[in-house]
């Protein structure tokens, strides 16, 4: 689960991490009386105004500016404030800004340069092991650095049955060629933040930047967050962080049915059990020609209740050409899903697009004679060149 980055920065202050001090609002006139309570707070005397949306390259897009009085931010809160944001990370149509973020100023006079670093934590999935990315190269797009200057990317892998150990905090600290108070703040910062992560069961902290003040503070100015969504029973309250407004509502509706759908961009729906089989299935359908629509796990119970409410979602979306099912009968027999297709198929009218069906497992030669046997709009295949060759037949 995503969330917005003011509230994972008050994620990150509850277990000891520095964050930039800033206050949410939904109007200008909100932002204006926020950036005076801010400066009440902190004394600054320019502000951040940030678009708050789950997606990052907020500033390229327009989303984040640097306001230099108390009616600036209410002019740029007001630019801001409903435009449709578009960003690489973004749909081509953007997302809508509903609220913005008035951070504080970070960049005030001092004795010594600021600084913007750059630092992640995240599970390492071939060693088993999470692991803190980090940089001197911060508040540029990692992707870059790491293809043109990858000795500028370094990590730190630390056994979660351990914990982050006070060596590698000080290593973090002088591959940043840190020293004196901002070397003790970083070893700080870094060890904090990996309890953070740890704490709230998240599946990536990215804070870029991480800032170093010029009196040698260590913060952190902008964040990304994602929870671990099958963690969340363990956090009843962060449930009232989901932004429902973020996230496409094909998927909240699969949601609330109890279904695992991700929305693609792509024209061929994909209707599968288990997500290993889902993954070969896009794989499949990019080597036939065509683009997965969407990621859609209707699980071990695909009866026709299931089936029928996951051919309701991807039918919602216009640029479907065809639909592929792709059914192992392990847990569920394959002849009872071929009867809740064609069920589903009768129950929903008229299907202007064909559907491929492919059901392999218990039953499956029964099942293959009740699809063919319907007369519908519906093509068996057992093969996958089979479903590849129905596939790219019904793409053109």
């Amino acid at each position: 689960m995503n969330i917005h980055e003011y509230q994972g920065k008050a994620l990150l202050e509850s277990y000891g991490v520095a964050i930039s001090k800033g206050i949410i609002a939904k109007t200008p006139q909100q932002a204006k009386e926020a950036a005076l309570e801010l400066q009440k707070i902190t004394g600054t005397d320019k502000f951040a105004v940030k678009a708050q949306i789950h997606a990052g390259g907020r500033g390229k897009g327009g989303g984040v500016k640097i306001a230099s009085s108390i009616d600036e931010v209410g002019t740029y809160a007001r630019q801001i404030l409903g435009m449709q944001l578009i960003t690489p990370q973004t749909p081509p149509e953007g997302k809508k800004v509903n609220q913005v973020l008035i951070d504080q100023n970070v960049y005030y006079p001092g004795e010594s340069e600021p600084q913007e670093f750059y630092m992640s934590v995240l599970l390492n999935r071939q060693t088993g092991k999470n692991m803190i990315v980090y940089s001197t190269e911060g508040g540029m797009d990692i992707e870059a650095v790491a293809d043109k200057t990858p000795q500028l990317i370094h990590t730190q892998e630390i056994d979660p049955a351990v914990g982050i150990l006070p060596f590698q905090a000080r290593k973090i600290a002088f591959d940043l060629k840190l020293q004196g108070k901002a070397f003790g703040q970083m070893t700080k910062f870094a060890t904090s933040l990996y309890h953070a992560f740890v704490g709230v069961d998240a599946s990536l902290f990215e804070i870029n930047p991480v800032f170093k003040t010029s009196d040698d503070q260590i913060m952190a100015i902008d964040c990304k967050v994602t929870l671990d969504n099958n963690a969340l029973f363990r956090h009843n309250d962060f449930y009232e962080l989901r932004d429902l407004t973020e996230e496409h509502p094909i998927e909240i509706e699969a949601s609330q049915a109890g279904l695992n759908y991700v929305a693609l961009s792509g024209n061929v729906g994909c209707m599968v059990n288990g997500a290993g089989l889902a993954m070969a299935t896009m794989d499949l359908i990019k080597q036939s020609g065509g683009d997965p629509a969407n990621f859609l796990d209707v699980g071990g119970t695909a009866d026709s209740d299931r089936v029928e409410t996951g051919f309701r979602l991807i039918l919602r979306d216009s640029k479907v050409k065809c639909i592929l099912v792709n059914i192992f009968g392990g847990i569920v027999r394959c002849d009872k899903v071929a009867r809740g297709i064609v069920d589903a198929y009768q129950n929903l009218g008229k299907i202007n697009v064909p559907i491929i069906v492919r059901l392999q497992g218990t039953n499956a030669d029964i099942a293959k004679k009740i699809i063919s046997n319907s007369k519908l709009n519906v093509y068996s295949a057992v093969l996958f060149q089979e479903v590849a060759d129905l596939v790219q037949n019904a793409i053109k």
